[in-house]
């Protein structure tokens, strides 16, 4: 059997748990990671290449001499990492960056959704931050949602709920551009209720197979308070998820949005996530990812029965048509062990203790270093403890009972993962 040596973009929790279901594949040969972490030292060599130095990536995957590079985060896929390797004649795993538009733009994904009819919130596009101001003062509609236009680290939504709040959020984006050129553009939306499910799904371009669906917890504090982060904790499946509701989104949302990419001349290869609102009168768009969800991939891969590099070569030939995608009946729960402070202001250079005493869960690690054998905070994320169990409220316990055999200084985490 030939092996693929892969290297995998990028260095937090989700690229751990994508290159541990990497490294249990038979076909997976020689594994890197750029620029990797702490954790991921462990199964896989880490290159000290910054995921969006597209030049250094390139150089990296031509120097290990890789079958394919696996691209991760948002940042490098809409810059354009996946052209970059094309025209080196590398393959790589993502879409190209015209098709990754529908994360790096909002204005493009909502545009996109209104043209091909795709349920979402009702929106506006404003690049006057006065003119924005007018609209939501003339609109008065609260809570509102504000969102830059490009990426801003899973942070650039703002939910006002008055119009003071709306014009700090405005402010912050448009004028002090806490997000720089990527809050140039805001759109400014209804303000939808329901339960939130992320479902991410692989396409080929023509096929789209859902993953199992999931669900984030995005605040920093429990009971949802606080600033929006990049996720502290994460289960799967969602039990607001239904079968007929799943049957719904494929027929109004997951097909006619791969549909919509082929007719804008972008087919979308790689992984799809959609993050959904299942409102009242049926389930709504809120976002699109043109990648795997963080840290949804930390409970969605541990579930995941069918060899990742099987996926990735499907996608890849355009016959994921021809491939069975099979998930674990169990629930899977993922708590993430957070710097005091994140996402704001938080310190690093913290010794963690006690992830060796882990053994009910899988520890993906985040924001960490590695000296010796010991393990330094390095980030605002710094572990995700995800644990497996036949139920959810079983996962959850399991979660919270291995990730108390863990410490560093100031460590903070949510107590109510799981509990909606």
């Amino acid at each position: 059997m030939e092996k693929l040596d892969i290297l995998v973009v990028g260095g937090g929790g989700r690229e751990h748990a994508v290159c541990a279901a990497l490294r249990k594949s038979e076909k997976c040969g020689r594994l890197y990671c750029a620029p990797g972490n702490g954790g991921i030292s462990e199964i896989a060599e880490c290159v000290p290449v910054k995921a969006t130095d597209l030049d250094g990536i390139v150089a990296a995957a031509k120097n290990k001499k890789v079958s394919l590079v696996f691209v991760t985060p948002d940042d490098p896929l809409v810059m354009g990492l996946c052209d970059r390797l094309a025209a080196e004649g590398i393959s790589s795993f993502g879409p190209m960056a015209a098709a990754a538009r529908i994360e790096g733009s909002k204005v493009f994904s909502k545009q996109l959704m209104k043209r091909y009819g795709i349920p979402t919130a009702s929106y506006e596009v404003f690049d006057d931050p006065e003119a924005a101001l007018g609209f939501i003062k003339t609109r008065g509609e609260y809570p509102t949602v504000i969102k830059a236009d490009g990426l801003a680290l899973g942070k650039g939504v703002i939910i006002a709920e008055d119009y003071a709040a709306a014009e700090n959020g405005i402010k912050q984006i448009m004028t002090d551009k806490i997000f720089g050129a990527s809050g140039d553009r805001v759109v400014i939306e209804e303000f939808l209720t329901g339960p939130e499910v992320s479902v991410l799904a692989f396409c080929d371009g023509r096929t789209i197979k859902p993953m199992a669906s999931a669900q984030d917890h995005k605040r920093a504090y429990d009971y949802d308070k606080g600033p929006n982060t990049g996720g502290m904790g994460a289960f799967s499946p969602s039990n607001k998820y239904t079968d007929e509701i799943a049957d719904i989104c494929m027929n109004t949302i997951f097909i006619p949005t791969v549909n919509a990419m082929i007719a804008e001349g972008c087919p979308f290869r790689g992984v799809i996530y959609f993050g959904l609102m299942l409102t009242p009168k049926g389930p709504r768009v809120i976002e699109y990812n043109a990648r795997f969800g963080d840290p949804e991939t930390q409970v969605v891969l541990p579930r995941m029965k069918t060899d990742l590099i099987d996926i990735v070569l499907a996608v890849n030939s355009g016959t994921l048509d021809k491939l069975e995608i099979e998930f674990s009946a169990d629930a899977c729960a993922c708590v993430v062990a957070a710097s005091g402070g994140y996402p704001v202001k938080y310190e690093k250079g913290f010794e963690i203790s006690g992830i060796d005493k882990v053994n009910g869960a899988v520890v993906y690690h985040a924001g960490t270093t590695k000296t010796g054998d010991k393990y330094y905070t390095s980030g605002g994320r710094v572990l995700c403890v995800s644990a497996l169990a036949p139920t959810l409220d079983e996962a959850v316990k399991k979660a919270y009972e291995e990730l108390k055999k863990i410490s560093f200084e100031k460590m903070h985490y949510r107590t109510d993962i799981g509990k909606k």
